[in-house]
């Protein structure tokens, strides 16, 4: 009778385990469809589209115009946002006392002109008067000293005449400093392109160096960018990318051709400074604009 009920238990004991191994079961299968795929990594994103860098867009000619000598602003002919072409009056400083100085040079000069004029004349009469005394020594109507006075004389005005023209050429360079010196009282624009900021008005006194302008050219567009160390063997010069920005509208993307890549590596950041030219006019993209440059030959 105990054994018989022994038996009993076990075969309930092993129906309970055999029913909840079964309903267990399907929970399992039925929680392995729920589970949320894994995000996209961003090496997967780039798999797709190619490697995306961020970089401004810069131009060549930028730069602030600064003043060459110190004095105070007299005249102002442009204003931010004026188009300027090169050589272009930007400013004047006043330049009533440099260009007295000029006069003052230009007068030497033509003094120093006129007074070696006076000498030459004056040697063509020594020279004259020394062909006499010689024919008057070959015919014994004079001494020999005459003579030799004569001649002396005709080499002192030669050599009037040397100091007469270095004279002259001192005068003419000084004058010439002086009026590159009020050149630099006309403040040009050194390229052509926009006024983008002015930092003077009319009536300040600047001193040398001092900003006056800033001045920037509007193409051709460049945008400078960096990249990681490991694409340097995977970039090549005239490698076609694309450009685009979120603050304009997502259709309107420009092509841009790599013109210049860093031959070495920053070992701050481990990346190379690559430099691209865009393409075509580009009306929306402006200087110091952040774009987007996709790459699409890299992985």
């Amino acid at each position: 009778m105990r054994q018989g009920l022994v038996i009993v238990v076990l075969v309930f004991s092993l129906l309970l385990a055999s029913g909840c191994n079964s309903a267990k079961t399907p929970v399992v299968s039925a929680a392995a469809p729920a589970r949320p795929e894994a995000p996209a990594t961003s090496a997967a994103a780039s798999e797709d589209s190619g490697f995306v860098a961020v970089g401004p867009v810069v131009v060549e000619n930028q730069l602030d115009v600064a003043a060459l000598r110190e004095g105070i602003i007299a005249e102002i002919h442009a204003q931010p946002g004026d188009h300027v072409r090169s050589g272009q009056l930007l400013a004047r400083l006043d330049d009533r006392q440099i260009s007295a100085d000029v006069e003052a040079a230009a007068a030497r000069v033509r003094s120093i002109e006129a007074n070696l004029q006076n000498w030459k004349a004056e040697t063509k009469v020594l020279q004259a008067d020394l062909d006499r005394a010689k024919k008057l020594w070959e015919a014994t109507v004079i001494t020999k000293e005459v003579l030799e006075h004569a001649q002396y004389k005709e080499k002192a005005d030669e050599y009037e005449i040397q100091r007469e023209s270095e004279s002259l050429n001192n005068a003419r360079q000084t004058q010439k400093s002086l009026e590159l010196e009020k050149d630099k009282t006309r403040i040009t624009a050194p390229f052509a392109g926009v006024v983008a900021r002015r930092y003077v008005k009319v009536g300040q006194k600047v001193a040398t160096g001092d900003r006056l302008f800033w001045v920037t050219a509007m193409a051709p567009l460049e945008v400078r960018f960096t990249l990681p160390e490991r694409f340097l063997s995977k970039l090549h010069k005239d490698e076609q990318v694309v450009v685009s920005s979120p603050d304009i509208p997502a259709q309107v993307k420009y092509s841009a051709k790599l013109t210049q890549v860093s031959p070495v590596i920053d070992p701050s950041s481990g990346t190379i400074e690559i430099l691209a030219q865009v393409v075509g006019p580009a009306p929306e993209l402006r200087p110091g604009m952040l774009v987007n440059i996709s790459l699409p030959n890299l992985q």
